[in-house]
C-alpha cells in the first residue's frame, strides 16, 4: 500500500516538474500525513527530493553548466505555502521584478501580500516575507500570473519596450502561456495588451 502511494507521489513530483515546491497538503488526496511524511522523508534520503523548511520540500532545479541543484524557487515555495495555508497571495512590484530577472538589484527580501496572517521566512539565506494586507485585487489562478501583472504594473506602460517583453517570455514557460492569457482577462487594457505581447508565439489563428 505504501509503495502504491510512493509510486503515486513521486509521478505528481516528477509531473510538475524541477523546481516544483510541495507540502504534506499537495497529497492529502494520496493517503494521510504520516503515511506521506514518511514517503517524503525516504525520497529526501534518497536524493529525490529536498527539505526546505519544517514540512516544506521541493524537486531541486539542477544546473548543468554548474552541475550541481540551485536553490530553491522562491516563487514556488511562496505557493507552496500559500496552498498549504489557503492563502490567497501576490508579490508587490519589487518582487514581481526580481522574480522575473528584471532588476539588476539583488533583493535582501521577497515580499508577497496576503489575506493570511504577516510572516517572514528564511528560505536558503534569502527572507519571504509574507506582509497582511487588505486587498481587492483580482485574485489569479496561476501565480505567475499575478508576477507577470504587478511587475508590469510597476514598470509603468512608458517603460515597457520590445526587451523587457522577451525578457518576460523568455521567463514564462511554454506551456503556461495559454493559461495565462485565459488568467488576465481582466487586467488593466495596456497591461492586457503586453500580455499579448509576451505570449503571442503560442496563440494560433
Amino acid at each position: 500500500m505504501t509503495q502504491t502511494i510512493a509510486a503515486k507521489a513521486l509521478s505528481r513530483i516528477y509531473g510538475k516538474g524541477r523546481g516544483w515546491a510541495f507540502s504534506q497538503a499537495d497529497f492529502a488526496d494520496l493517503a494521510g500525513a504520516t503515511t506521506i511524511n514518511s514517503v517524503f522523508r525516504r525520497l529526501v534520503e534518497e536524493g529525490t527530493i529536498r527539505r526546505v523548511q519544517t514540512g516544506l520540500y521541493d524537486y531541486p532545479r539542477y544546473s548543468d553548466l554548474l552541475q550541481q541543484s540551485l536553490g530553491p524557487d522562491i516563487l514556488q515555495v511562496a505557493s507552496a505555502l500559500a496552498r498549504k495555508f489557503r492563502w490567497q497571495i501576490q508579490p508587490d512590484g519589487a518582487s514581481a521584478l526580481n522574480l522575473m530577472g528584471l532588476s539588476t538589484q539583488v533583493p535582501a527580501q521577497y515580499v508577497f501580500h496576503s489575506d493570511g496572517p504577516t510572516r517572514e521566512y528564511e528560505i536558503n539565506q534569502t527572507k519571504l516575507r509574507f506582509r497582511r494586507v487588505a486587498t481587492r485585487e483580482t485574485k489569479f489562478k496561476h501565480p505567475e500570473s499575478a508576477v507577470i501583472v504587478h511587475g508590469l504594473k510597476s514598470l509603468g506602460p512608458q517603460h515597457i519596450d520590445a526587451k523587457t517583453i522577451a525578457r518576460i517570455r523568455d521567463w514564462l514557460p511554454d506551456s503556461q502561456r495559454s493559461q495565462v492569457l485565459k488568467d488576465t482577462k481582466t487586467v488593466t487594457q495596456w497591461v492586457r495588451a503586453a500580455i499579448r505581447e509576451i505570449c503571442k508565439e503560442s496563440v494560433h489563428g
